[in-house]
């Protein structure tokens, strides 16, 4: 009879946080019709909608059919919204369910307990974002202008906001606490990022506030990849995300290794 040893860990539990990612993308895989291709359905309605009702008032944008100007935005705000419900949901129904200590139990140290919920909603921030960009192509003369941007901006803001959405879940008693940060922030935020417009055609102090908005630069970026076209430097952008990366990151670390509102 033989005798199974105990495995050791080294540093990074290699192990468990495969399997913690593993099952972060599978369970929103096992749901695809509502997490892939819903939001390329919702995404689409958006385009048609405002090309109709805007397209002949504003014909060009940037130098650009504002057809053109619009589809990347779109495709970032599917990014945006589908990074952030993935991780936010997937931690309340968690703590809801008590199903959470199923993740605390295993030896993750709370870098690996971070990120296991990150990845899941990064890969299905960027997986959106492919879907929809493939959806819009059939319909929209889009071309890459820079490949570069459009990945960098991709992975920062799906990372960003699925560490936002780990933060609200954590935070968040009921899905109403949830519901609040998704209505009154999220969404305004994402409304209000230069999507549907340039932000040169803000009056003062407008177009100030516009430059403080992070969704701001995560759409002006990853417009600049398609179109070449940016209301904003992009160094300042790039700097501004990485920023906030960290201190989100940061405050993520410290609430699970504080175990606040996850232990009692």
């Amino acid at each position: 009879m033989s005798l199974r040893l105990p495995r050791e860990i080294g540093r990074v539990n290699w192990l468990g946080l495969q399997t913690h990612i593993g099952k972060e993308i599978h369970r929103f895989f096992k749901v695809g019709l509502q997490t892939l291709i819903a939001p390329m359905v919702t995404s689409l309605m958006f385009l048609a909608i405002f090309s109709l009702a805007l397209g002949r008032a504003v014909q060009v944008i940037g130098g650009v059919p504002f057809v053109e100007f619009l589809a990347p935005g779109l495709i970032m705000m599917a990014v945006i919204q589908n990074a952030y419900n993935n991780t936010v949901s997937s931690v309340m129904v968690s703590k809801i369910q008590g199903n959470i200590v199923d993740v605390l139990m295993p030896p993750l140290s709370p870098a690996e307990f971070v990120l296991g919920f990150v990845a899941g909603g990064a890969v299905r921030g960027v997986l959106v974002a492919v879907c929809v960009g493939v959806a819009m192509w059939m319909f929209v003369p889009m071309r890459i202008h820079d490949p570069i941007f459009v990945i960098i901006y991709a992975v920062l803001a799906a990372g960003l906001l699925s560490m936002i959405g780990l933060v609200t879940g954590i935070w968040a008693e009921k899905f109403d606490h949830q519901a609040a940060i998704s209505n009154f922030i999220i969404t305004p935020l994402s409304f209000l990022s230069g999507t549907f417009y340039s932000i040169e055609r803000l009056p003062a102090p407008w177009d100030g506030l516009a430059m403080v908005n992070p969704f701001f630069y995560m759409i002006d970026g990853f417009r600049y990849g398609f179109i070449g076209h940016h209301d904003a430097p992009l160094y300042i952008g790039l700097l501004y995300l990485l920023g906030l990366n960290i201190l989100v990151w940061a405050l993520c670390y410290r609430l699970v290794a504080r175990g606040y509102k996850l232990k009692t």
